[in-house]
């Protein structure tokens, strides 16, 4: 399958699936997953029928965050492979048709770079200005902003007697993209990438680039108002966009941490001046009553509407958005929103096609496509997560939470939640690795395998393969309008999409009960088709506005003027 590289649009008709490369398949016995992996299992991506892998960061690195802390832009890491390796899995994929997006960090460097290795200890050093230091204030600390992982996002260069800030692990310190040259480093890296025919790029936390340059403490939060969609990020991403993204026609999207829909529509704008589309997160803060993350708490349905009607009404005709449920740093959705264990292909299926069936670009997140679950671990030496090893440390050792709260809470929202091995098949540790796997693999695999799914026609895995195809058969999916008929129902999430000549309808039950509801008198469902669900459904009971849907029944009905 040919791919013209300036297709401008083929994203807003694709679905893109993320790799995870530690967790997706070790090609030996290390234990950890690598490139070659990867190369093995393109044959399956083909059969899912996804359009683009976005893999995540794959560089040099310490892998204090998981590869999210680059010390070379410019090289692999050995833990994944070689640049060949690279290049191979580039040709091979492209020759299958599937391109690829990789991962960017550049709001930050490992301290491990060679840029901030000079900066260090040298207020002299050329590339000094590359980071952001700061003197100190009444012998501490610049200003009070904390670290996206806790403590304070300031660390002490001893020798200069300077602090470097670091919105995250104090072994990721910030670029200061006020430098213009820092600037064009962030370009040259791209073109590198970009040159090799790399497809596009997922930009880490871009929206926290451009910091308040007066650096004020904050008395009533940690700071992120004075750094997130900061005064001059617009700015940087026009800038960065007309000289790399849009001379390769790369396809872009942006991780926007904390964001607004006011700033995703200038980000994701359809003249195409900044990226294609964004990545927003606020859907997956409902079950975080009052913002606070780390408590075991139910979710809040009627809030979770409200949300993506926001952002489906807000950037319809605006701007484009990433769809998606989860990633590397997201629990399991069918054991946070669905049930994981008498329900879970219902679940799973029916959650896919909820937010499938929404405007934007699908992504899929590994193990996602065959209903994997969170591995329900019970002890704090199963967790390789920096942010969760810090949380239980702080909430065990400083606030007094019990052992046992704190193993209920990380049950729920750990990262290390998605980043279990990849489950292949039903042999040893999933077919993953022949070693020991870096992080133990679910108990679930035998059950719960890749092998299994596509062997089953009714799996989850055929679910998602249908919907990827929905998208690309059913103009509607793309270009529809949004809207939720149902918004104060407790129980059943329904919206329609509409253009000029088709109506498509996703009813879901997000409960383990049967449920009822009656759908506006507007829609005239005598002409419904059923074009997929995870029940079997009579023609009676799908043309009908009086619809009974059983426990996690999803269904997708398809009107044609």
């Amino acid at each position: 399958m040919a791919m013209t590289k300036h297709d401008e649009s083929w994203w807003k008709t694709a679905t893109i699936y993320q790799i995870y490369p530690k967790s997706f398949c070790d090609s030996g016995s290390k234990g950890t997953g690598d490139i070659k992996g990867i190369i093995s299992k393109l044959d399956y991506l083909k059969h899912l029928g996804v359009d683009a892998i976005w893999l995540t960061p794959v560089y040099q690195s310490p892998m204090i965050d998981n590869g999210y802390d680059i010390s070379d832009y410019y090289s692999i890491n050995p833990e994944f492979g070689t640049m060949e390796d690279f290049d191979t899995l580039l040709a091979e994929a492209h020759q299958l048709g599937i391109r690829i997006i990789m991962d960017i960090v550049v709001n930050h460097t490992s301290t491990e770079h060679k840029w901030f290795q000079s900066a260090l200890g040298d207020k002299n050093s050329p590339y000094r200005d590359y980071y952001i230091w700061k003197d100190p204030v009444d012998g501490a600390e610049p200003n009070n902003w904390q670290s996206k992982f806790g403590g304070n996002a300031w660390a002490l260069d001893e020798k200069t007697g300077q602090y470097y800030l670091h919105l995250f692990a104090k072994e990721q310190a910030d670029l200061n993209w006020e430098n213009p040259v820092v600037r064009e480093e962030v370009k040259e890296v791209i073109s590198f990438w970009a040159d090799k025919g790399v497809d596009g790029f997922r930009l880490d936390v871009i929206n926290l680039i451009s910091k308040q340059q007066d650096f004020p403490s904050d008395d009533i939060g940690d700071g992120r108002r004075f750094y997130t969609d900061g005064p001059r990020v617009h700015e940087y991403l026009q800038e960065i966009s007309e000289s790399v993204f849009q001379k390769y026609g790369s396809v872009t999207v942006g991780e926007m941490s904390s964001t607004t829909l006011e700033h995703c529509q200038q980000y994701s704008s359809l003249d195409g001046k900044e990226l294609s589309m964004v990545f927003n997160f606020h859907h997956l803060k409902v079950d975080y009553p009052n913002g606070e993350k780390w408590t075991k708490a139910p979710f809040d349905f009627i809030q979770l509407k409200q949300i993506f009607n926001h952002w489906q009404t807000g950037l319809n005709g605006k701007g484009w958005g990433a769809l998606f449920w989860c990633n590397h740093d997201q629990p399991r959705v069918v054991s946070r929103l669905g049930n994981d264990e008498q329900y879970r292909v219902e679940s799973a299926k029916m959650l896919a096609a909820s937010v499938h069936m929404m405007q934007g670009t699908p992504y899929v997140y590994q193990g996602e496509e065959i209903g994997m679950t969170n591995p329900g671990y019970t002890e704090i030496s199963q967790y390789r997560d920096v942010e969760s090893t810090n949380m239980y440390d702080i909430m065990v050792n400083r606030d007094g939470v019990s052992h046992d709260d704190m193993m209920a809470i990380l049950a729920q929202k750990s990262r290390d939640n998605s980043r279990t091995p990849m489950q292949w098949n039903s042999a040893k540790h999933a077919g993953f690795t022949e070693g020991t796997p870096w992080l133990e693999v679910a108990q679930n695999y035998s059950e719960i395998n890749a092998e299994a799914a596509v062997a089953d026609l009714n799996s989850v895995f055929y679910f998602y393969k249908r919907l990827i195809e929905l998208r690309k058969q059913v103009p509607v999916i793309t270009d529809g309008r949004y809207e939720d008929l149902l918004p104060e129902h407790k129980r059943i999430f329904a919206y329609a999409r509409q253009n000029d000549k088709q109506t498509l309808l996703c009813i879901n039950n997000y409960y383990a009960e049967e449920v009822e509801c009656v759908l506006p008198e507007c829609f005239d469902m005598s002409k419904a088709k059923n074009l997929l669900s995870n029940y079997q459904n009579s023609a009676s009971a799908v043309a009908s506005n009086h619809q009974v849907l059983r426990p996690y029944e999803t269904r997708i009905l398809l009107i044609e003027e």
